[in-house]
């Protein structure tokens, strides 16, 4: 990477709870209330069925497995992932919720391993436990040193970006919103009185303008503008029109980036006058695995995003995706057959690239614009 660049590390939805929570050193009240699985212990057993015995408890890194000596040996500027947990004791499942997630505060540790820059939080299970989860959560997060963005105890809280140092003076800056398109209740949006999520009711050109104008409220020459959007449906790679209105309005007037998440599948990139949209990175670390259904979407892949920007004009250079995969709710790295598989989808889904180059010897995958 030449010295002018700046790389961030992008991911979809980390989910520590349920599931994951119970093999950890520390699980938490296994409770459910779901429609089938009353117990969050059933999960870990559908996991072991299908690929194998799991040890518990396991080690705090187990789930990110292969993918932490990735981050530490391309050592980026900054480390982004969408948080999709509450992280509570608190026992108020949200009403009128089939699934609700919550990971142990006692596991903390299994978040801290990974060095998270910024924990973005407006999706639709950071509320799952109601707002006094919400309040544990921010506390839990910020006891440890972790910044947030998109969830807070009103609404200005919930809106203020994350802003994280970078090299020269620089600042990464994050603004996290979700929308209801991804399931949010409009009842979590955080108000002047009420804490909450950051929601933004529709991708239309004046949610757009209302962000452009936030974003120009506090970025400098240099700084580099994430735009985390918790969106759309969980499965399928359609874009629809007002989509893609909305991100090229966000990077036309000042977004450097478009990281969008929800699908549990990788949705579109596309490169828009030379900056990147991910409409939706796919799900990171979950415990999905014997969950059967949707097997065309190859849901146990999962696609670390290294993205390096020019900091001046925030012009993307590349995407490096690292193809990995879940097995016994820890990720691996991913066959050649499937990092073919892979290759394959982003070059009939992504927009703007050269076509994708063979692997690299690792198993990366770059992308560079056409």
């Amino acid at each position: 990477m030449g010295g002018d660049l700046v790389t961030l590390f992008l991911c979809g939805d980390v989910m520590l709870g349920r599931g994951v929570d119970q093999i950890l050193p520390c699980p938490g009240d296994p409770a459910l209330r779901e429609g089938f699985v009353r117990d969050a212990r059933d999960y870990v057993e559908l996991a072991e069925a299908a690929n194998g015995p799991i040890p518990r408890p396991v080690d705090f890194s187990w789930p990110w497995g292969e993918a932490l000596p990735v981050l530490d040996e391309a050592a980026p500027a900054a480390r982004v992932i969408n948080l999709e947990t509450s992280i509570t004791c608190n026992d108020a499942f949200a009403p009128d919720k089939a699934v609700h997630y919550r990971m142990h505060p006692a596991n903390l540790s299994c978040l801290a391993v990974a060095h998270p820059d910024v924990c973005v939080l407006a999706n639709n299970h950071v509320l799952d436990f109601g707002r006094g989860g919400l309040e544990e959560t921010l506390d839990t997060l910020a006891g440890a040193g972790l910044r947030t963005a998109g969830a807070g105890a009103d609404a200005d809280a919930a809106r203020r970006p994350a802003t994280v140092p970078l090299d020269a003076g620089r600042r990464l800056l994050v603004f996290s919103f979700g929308m209801p398109s991804s399931g949010i209740p409009h009842t979590w949006a955080a108000t002047a009185a009420r804490s909450g999520v950051n929601v933004v009711a529709r991708p239309s050109e004046a949610a757009a303008a209302e962000i452009i104008g936030r974003v120009r409220q506090v970025k400098r020459p240099g700084d580099i503008a994430v735009a985390s959007v918790h969106w759309g449906p969980n499965w399928g790679y359609g874009v629809t029109h007002s989509e893609a209105v909305f991100v090229r309005m966000l990077l036309d007037g000042g977004v450097d980036v478009v990281h969008g998440h929800s699908s549990h599948h990788p949705r579109s990139l596309e490169v828009h006058r030379g900056k990147l949209v991910i409409h939706g990175c796919g799900d990171f670390i979950d415990d999905y695995e014997g969950i059967t259904g949707y097997e065309q979407y190859r849901d146990d892949l999962r696609l670390l995003y290294l993205v390096s920007v020019e900091p001046d004009t925030g012009r993307l250079h590349d995407v490096r995706i690292t193809p990995l995969q879940a097995r016994r709710m820890r990720l691996r790295h991913a066959s050649t057959e499937d990092t073919r598989w892979l290759r394959a989808l982003l070059d009939r889904i992504g927009h703007g690239f050269r076509s994708c180059a063979e692997p690299e010897p690792a198993g990366t995958i770059t992308l560079r614009p056409s």
